[in-house]
C-alpha cells in the first residue's frame, strides 16, 4: 500500500475519484457500443460492396472478352488508349462518436459515349458496353476502399477504447477502492481508539468522584 494520508478529506477525495472513474468507464462503454454498432453496419456494407464488385468484375471481363472476340484486340486497345484519363478524388473527414474517419467523395465515373475520347463511328456497342462495365467497376472499387478505410479506423478506435475501459475497470478503480477501504479502516480504528480512551477517562473521573 502506497503512502496515503488517512484523513476525512482524503476519504472524500477517493470517493469522488472512484465516482468519476466509474462515470468515465460507463461513458467509454457507451461509446464502444455505439462504435460497434457502426462497425457492424459498415461491415455489412463492405460485404455487400464486395459481392457487387465480384459480380461487376465478372460482367466487365465477359464484356471485354466479347468485344475482343468480335471486334478484335486492336480495336479494343485503340478505344482504351483514346479513353484514357485521370480520376480526381476528394477525401473528406466525418465524425463518428468523436472518431474522425476518412470518406472518399467522387463524381460518377461512368462517362457518356461522347466523353470517352473516341469517335462513335470507330467503336461498336460491344466496346461501349465493356467501357461502361469497367467504369462501373472502378466506382465500386473506390466505394469499397472508402468503406474499408472507415472500417479500419473504427476497429482501431474500438481497440483503444476497450483498453481504456479495461484499465479503468481492472486497474484504476480497484486501486482507488483499495485506498478508500484502507483510509476508512484507519479512520474507524482511530474512532474505536478514541472511544476507548474516552471511556477510560470517564471511568477514572467517576472513580475520583466516588472517592
Amino acid at each position: 500500500m502506497e503512502q496515503i494520508r488517512a484523513t476525512r478529506a482524503q476519504l472524500l477525495a477517493k470517493k469522488k475519484q472512484i465516482l468519476l472513474a466509474r462515470q468515465g468507464r460507463d461513458l467509454l462503454k457507451q461509446k464502444r457500443n455505439a462504435l460497434l454498432k457502426e462497425l457492424m453496419r459498415l461491415a455489412e456494407q463492405v460485404v455487400r460492396s464486395s459481392d457487387e464488385l465480384e459480380q461487376s468484375v465478372g460482367e466487365a471481363v465477359a464484356a471485354l472478352a466479347l468485344a475482343q472476340a468480335l471486334d478484335g484486340p486492336e480495336a479494343v486497345q485503340s478505344a482504351a488508349l483514346a479513353a484514357r484519363g485521370q480520376i480526381s478524388l476528394t477525401v473528406n473527414v466525418t465524425n463518428i462518436m468523436g472518431v474522425l474517419t476518412p470518406v472518399i467523395e467522387q463524381k460518377s465515373l461512368v462517362r457518356g459515349p461522347l466523353d470517352r475520347g473516341y469517335s462513335l463511328n470507330s467503336v461498336s456497342s460491344r466496346v461501349e458496353a465493356a467501357a461502361e462495365a469497367f467504369e462501373s467497376q472502378l466506382e465500386l472499387i473506390i466505394e469499397l476502399a472508402s468503406s474499408e478505410m472507415r472500417l479500419r479506423r473504427l476497429a482501431e478506435e474500438i481497440g483503444r477504447t476497450t483498453r481504456r475501459v479495461n484499465a479503468l475497470e481492472n486497474v484504476l478503480i480497484p486501486r482507488l477502492e483499495s485506498q478508500r477501504n484502507y483510509i476508512q479502516m484507519v479512520l474507524e480504528e482511530r474512532e474505536r481508539e478514541d472511544l476507548f480512551r474516552l471511556k477510560r477517562v470517564k471511568l477514572k473521573l467517576e472513580r475520583r468522584a466516588r472517592a
